[in-house]
């Protein structure tokens, strides 16, 4: 049976914690492979990048990590994204999913659109994020975050250590997170 590690979120942008975080996935957990999903329409409507740019630069961010894909599962569903909903859509008879998560998420799950089902959909693969929380969870990332980057970028601020340097190019390209 294929292992299958989900790693959801935002990815607006996405940035070097979400790719060590794929890698550290990929190299240590007992997965065959990794789908990054970016959310389709935020469950709490968080404002959000359109759609077609947070695919391309989850594409651009992931694309030198082996076995990882990047899938638009979520942008082809009507509605709010629900992490539930996806499991479903990706679970077959063949593959066993787990869920890569930031230590500063577990605690929400049961709160989640029927989050008591996540775990047993898909059993976290936790990833500690510097900077949030006591740092638990099976590795710790570097403190960095979208938010922190929109913040920088709007600024006119570096990013360079922190957003993999095709997704800077395409940030630069299409104009996104100037200003406001």
């Amino acid at each position: 049976m294929t292992t299958l590690a989900v790693f959801g979120g935002s990815f607006d942008p996405p940035h070097v914690g979400h790719v060590l975080a794929a890698a550290w996935v990929l190299s240590t957990g007992e997965v065959d492979g990794l789908v990054v999903v970016p959310c389709g329409s935020h469950a709490f409507g968080k404002a959000l990048t359109p759609f077609p740019h947070r695919l391309r630069m989850a594409e651009l961010a992931f694309a030198p990590i082996r076995g990882a894909q990047v899938s638009d599962i979520e942008a082809r569903r009507v509605g709010p994204s629900y992490t539930v909903d996806t499991l479903e859509a990706l679970r077959t008879q063949q593959i066993k999913l787990r869920l890569v998560i930031g230590s500063d998420l577990v605690d929400e799950i049961p709160r989640w659109h029927e989050g008591h089902r996540v775990p047993s959909l898909a059993p976290p693969l936790v990833v500690g994020r510097g900077g949030h929380g006591d740092g638990s969870g099976d590795i710790s990332m570097p403190a960095v975050s979208s938010t922190e980057v929109r913040r920088r970028l709007r600024a006119g601020e570096s990013v360079e250590a922190l957003v993999p340097r095709a997704v800077r190019r395409y940030v630069t390209r299409h104009g996104l997170y100037r200003g406001a």
